[in-house]
């Protein structure tokens, strides 16, 4: 399964995960750097700031996600 783990960088602090959200897209051409940051920012709130926040792609299986 494909996931995607976010950061936001704090000044003070550096780069603080802010979480991890899982591709529910059966379609991979809809995957874009744009598509993620939204549905971060519909998640995580309106009032981040997408021009500091960074994602990774990982791979993971099931289990540890619904663990988390």
């Amino acid at each position: 399964m494909i996931a995607y783990e976010l950061y936001l960088y704090d000044p003070i602090n550096g780069y603080r995960l802010l979480g991890i959200l899982p591709e529910r897209r059966r379609n991979p051409k809809r995957v874009t750097k744009r598509s993620v940051l939204n549905w971060a920012e519909k998640y995580f709130g309106t009032d981040l700031n997408l021009k500091e926040v960074f994602f990774l792609e990982v791979r993971t299986d099931r289990e540890s996600i619904r663990a988390s």
